[in-house]
């Protein structure tokens, strides 16, 4: 196993593992299963776990299978606050101590702000006393260090960064998203800041490692070196060194064991000009079912009605590359559940973008293209049932 640093020294490994997706049987995790896979990952040297209250009986599982080989102190827990659930500071507290007592600990290693969507959304838990709350539990120890995780746009990501002396954060990122979500310029911020970054979405959810378009998969099985996709997007990451550590959702021994010696091999900086050039295939091969040839380079930005036109249309692509369901759920991650909505019914048919863009989109069309899809019947409706209920 390799290992990185956090931002005080310790060592993370470039393996983390994500506890979302735990088999489960009869709607309930299969513990058993489970607890093999988590103690054959720590025998491999799999240090960082993470979790959320919002996983179902995942904190629970993994609290229980810690306990039952007594060893919580051989790893790091990774656990996050349902902010968009707290209403007042004394819930901060509730729903933290039901966490230590579901995990079956008295700290936290690396605490999350889970899904931060925007500066505003961060300002009121700062108004609801977060900051304290936080600096106090790093006081005691209760909690380690603390971080967020994000899904949005770089430059509300890099604004995000500055809001806070933030221990470390978490964002989707793999290559297919370079230029997409923070993408490689909030990689890159946050590593300038000393910022350590954890990975979520290596596989797009699985994606970049099955379902693969034929182009994709004839490229990879042609290619001199033989590896899985879903290893070639994984050494993608690790390639980079400001990547700390990258999360997979483990739930096969199979899966567990080639991640593991994938992990233990793998290199900053090893890639070939020929390694980046066959993943250059790939991304064309997949990128070719775009609707909107965006390259999310942002010129197109700022928008005066603050839609997010590279957001927008990485979302209405995903629909076609993934399907619908990946692609509405982009969309109301990185444009509804804001706190001012960036989402394309924001516009207002100015023009300004189109002038901008290197590429000729005619972004006025497609914004309208994408909101028939992406915005359907009930979504006002929606957004505000649930914007009332995370009190955004």
């Amino acid at each position: 196993m390799q290992y990185r640093k956090d931002r005080y020294g310790n060592p993370i490994s470039v393996l983390g593992y994500g506890c979302m997706r735990f088999t489960t049987k009869a709607g309930r995790v299969d513990l058993d299963k489970a607890e093999k896979e988590i103690m054959a990952a720590i025998a491999g040297g799999v240090n960082y776990f993470d979790t959320a209250y919002v996983y179902s009986g995942s904190e629970a599982a993994l609290g229980e299978i810690l306990r039952r080989n007594n060893a919580r102190d051989k790893i790091n827990i990774a656990t996050k606050l349902p902010h968009y659930l707290v209403k007042n500071a004394d819930s901060m507290e509730k729903y933290f101590q039901e966490q230590l007592k579901r995990l079956q600990t008295d700290h936290v290693d690396y605490y999350l702000m889970h899904m931060l969507t925007d500066a505003k959304t961060w300002q009121r838990l700062k108004d609801l006393g977060v900051q304290d709350w936080l600096e106090e539990k790093k006081k005691t120890g209760a909690i380690r260090q603390v971080g967020f995780s994000y899904h949005g746009n770089s430059d509300m990501f890099c604004q995000l960064i500055d809001a806070y002396d933030w221990d470390f954060c978490q964002i989707q990122y793999n290559y297919m998203d370079e230029h997409s979500q923070a993408g490689s310029t909030g990689l890159h911020y946050a590593a300038r800041k000393g910022l350590p970054v954890v990975i979520m979405e290596p596989l797009r959810g699985g994606r970049l490692a099955n379902n693969l378009p034929a182009e994709a998969v004839k490229a990879f099985e042609q290619y001199p070196t033989k590896r899985s996709p879903a290893e070639w997007a994984f050494r993608w990451l690790w390639n980079q060194p400001e990547v700390t550590c990258v999360l997979s959702g483990m739930n096969s021994m199979e899966m567990l064991n080639e991640n593991l010696r994938a992990a233990d091999e793998s290199r900053a900086g090893e890639f070939s000009d020929s390694d980046r050039a066959l993943l250059k295939k790939v991304s064309e091969a997949i990128n070719a079912r775009m609707k909107v040839g965006c390259t999310g380079c942002r010129y197109c930005m700022p928008c005066p009605q603050h839609v997010d036109i590279p957001g927008v249309f990485a979302a209405y692509n995903r629909v076609f590359i993934d399907n619908k369901f990946s692609g509405l759920r982009e969309y109301f991650m990185c444009t509804a559940l804001r706190k001012n909505s960036t989402g394309a019914g924001n516009c207002v048919q100015c023009g300004k973008c189109e002038t901008h863009c290197p590429q000729q989109i005619p972004i006025r069309k497609m914004l309208q293209d994408a909101k028939k899809t992406l915005e359907f019947p009930l979504y006002g409706t929606v957004v505000k049932a649930v914007k009332l209920v995370m009190k955004y």
